[in-house]
This record gives structure tokens, sequence and C-alpha cells, in this order.
């Protein structure tokens, strides 16, 4: 059986997707992107201050499913410029207590709405 994720705390998906989907205890959080809630605007100010509202949406996401970022088992990064790699990782590493989950991060030659990150999630739901 699956269940459909989808919070206000979150940008509403710009796409035919919802936010997260669960199936067999098992949360899979569509990319996420640092777009402004109420303007439903890309947001673009430093790569630091955008993966930080990438992660909060995340959070908020994995809350709305049952969860936090300690049932996190993989993710998935995508950057516009392999530069910011090391910015983007003092920024993601703040959001895990424990162990760090599995992850792949990729350079994508164009992101969504023209973003300098997306981040995508797979974990498990307590049950």
């Amino acid at each position: 059986m699956k269940k459909i994720i989808n919070t206000p705390d979150a940008p509403s998906p710009i796409g035919p997707y919802n936010q997260a989907v669960v199936v067999n205890n098992f949360v899979f959080v569509s990319g996420t992107i640092a777009m402004d809630l109420q303007s439903k605007q890309l947001v673009k100010t430093s790569i630091k201050e955008e993966t930080r509202m990438v992660m909060e949406y995340i959070g908020a996401i994995l809350k709305a499913a049952g969860c936090t970022f300690d049932n996190v088992v993989k993710s998935t990064i995508f950057l516009n410029d392999m530069n910011n790699f090391v910015q983007v990782n003092e920024v993601y590493a703040s959001y895990f207590k424990n162990d760090f989950p599995a992850r792949a991060t990729i350079q994508a030659a164009r992101l969504p709405k023209d973003a300098n990150v997306e981040i995508s999630v797979e974990a498990f739901v307590n049950s």
C-alpha cells in the first residue's frame, strides 16, 4: 500500500509528482529545491543558504511521513557546479546526528528552475 505525503511546510511539486511517497515503511522524498513557500519563486542567495532551505524542507517532509533525518538511508545531491561541493557538505552534515546515510553527489548540467542544488532522500519509517 502506498501513502502520498504532501505538507504545506515544503514547496509544492512543480510537476506531476508528490513531495514523497511511503511504501512498505520506506519513504521516497522527491528532489527538493530552494523555493520560497509564499512566492513560489526560486531562492538564489548563497549555496549554503539554499542548501539549508532544501534540508529544512526535506526535514518537514520527513516529519509529515513520521520520521526524521535519523531515518535517512540514502540521499542524492544534484549540483549545478561541483565547486560548491565543500560548502554543501558543511550544511548537509549538520542535519545528521548519527551515522551518515549512503549518498551520491552528481553535477547536473541544468536543474529544475535553474536551481543550484537539489536533494532527494530515501528513509524508513519506524514501525
